[in-house]
């Protein structure tokens, strides 16, 4: 069930882009709970999650924190801002169980390095529409795989759910608030 959650909370008051993120993700699960539970379907587990790019060298948060493209100007610009350089990648997840309507949230960090890009490498990027619905502007997954020289940490955290991190986190819920048994 996709959210309908606008995605435009206010960056000021976060301690870093990862907060944000995980915010974002639990507003994200919260109204999905919500919505579930006025249309008589709750019960169930909802997990949300937002991914944020955070540029290099940025103090101010609301410069920092590249979310999707406005258009391809703007995917331009913030690969330009990447170019060269390191930059973390952050995803928040959030989780309602069953019953709830608070989340509980996680967020992952990754640290990806792009090589030095070229006007031409970014125009012809940017003119395949990948770039246009992901953090950042790019899909690590696609194309712009090829501007990577480097990453530390989780890959599918950057691809948008930190998999590993999420299993783990899973598997604490289960086991707090012994889940399983209750299925049964």
């Amino acid at each position: 069930v996709k959210s309908t959650f606008e995605e435009d909370l206010p960056k000021e008051g976060f301690e870093g882009a990862g907060e944000y993120a995980a915010a974002t993700a639990a507003a994200k699960a919260e109204e999905v709970a919500r919505r579930l539970e006025a249309e008589g379907r709750g019960g169930r587990l909802v997990i949300g999650a937002d991914t944020v790019v955070e540029a290099p060298g940025e103090l101010d948060l609301s410069e920092a924190v590249l979310e999707k493209p406005a258009n391809e100007e703007h995917a331009r610009r913030m690969l330009l801002r990447l170019s060269g350089a390191t930059h973390r990648v952050h995803t928040g997840v959030a989780v309602v169980l069953p019953g709830e309507t608070a989340a509980r949230t996680f967020h992952e960090t990754t640290r990806v390095t792009f090589g030095p890009l070229d006007e031409g490498a970014i125009a012809a990027y940017v003119a395949t529409g990948d770039c246009m619905d992901k953090a950042g502007s790019y899909g690590i997954q696609g194309a712009a795989g090829a501007f990577v020289s480097g990453i530390e940490g989780c890959y599918f955290n950057v691809v948008g759910f930190p998999m590993h991190r999420f299993s783990v986190e899973l598997a604490k819920l289960v086991h707090e608030h012994e889940l399983l048994d209750e299925a049964r």
